[in-house]
């Protein structure tokens, strides 16, 4: 998939996004559901970049042709210090980039440090790849990437 135009005006699902986010205070562009991110990245009005470990990405799956920049790695998840140069290298600073995470936590964190560096269209994938953890301390139950069925692979 190529980079979607630096140039464009931001599709209207991300506009509302951002106008929420500016009434509301976050320190990032907006947030988007899971089937907004999904429609935005298959038409490729947005790169989805997931921010999960490696480790996380191959035992509990991914989003085909998205892009890895890991937020924290290993399972220590120590924080990875090169996040926002590695996040520029693949994605540049202008261009509409959708973040994902386990549970929406740490992307809308990377989120924050990526517009903190610059960054101007960086929006978080909200209840992330696998959704919070239910009642019974299970995922994936009330929401997330993998709840709404959206399109997802494993190694």
């Amino acid at each position: 998939m190529s980079a979607p135009s630096e140039t464009s005006a931001l599709p209207q699902a991300l506009e509302a996004a951002r106008a929420v986010a500016l009434a509301t205070g976050l320190p990032y562009a907006g947030g988007v559901t899971p089937p907004l991110a999904w429609q935005l990245f298959s038409q490729e009005q947005a790169l989805l970049v997931d921010v999960r470990s490696g480790e996380e990405r191959k035992f509990v799956g991914h989003v085909p042709g998205s892009l890895h920049v890991p937020w924290a790695t290993g399972t220590a998840l120590t924080r990875n210090p090169r996040f926002v140069r590695e996040l520029e290298a693949k994605t540049g600073k202008d261009t509409p980039v959708l973040l994902l995470c386990r549970s929406g936590k740490r992307s809308a964190l990377a989120a924050e440090a990526a517009t903190k560096a610059g960054f101007t269209q960086v929006f978080n994938v909200l209840e992330g790849f696998e959704g919070e953890i239910d009642a019974h301390n299970h995922r994936g139950t009330e929401d997330g990437w993998r709840f709404h069925q959206l399109p997802w692979i494993q190694d």
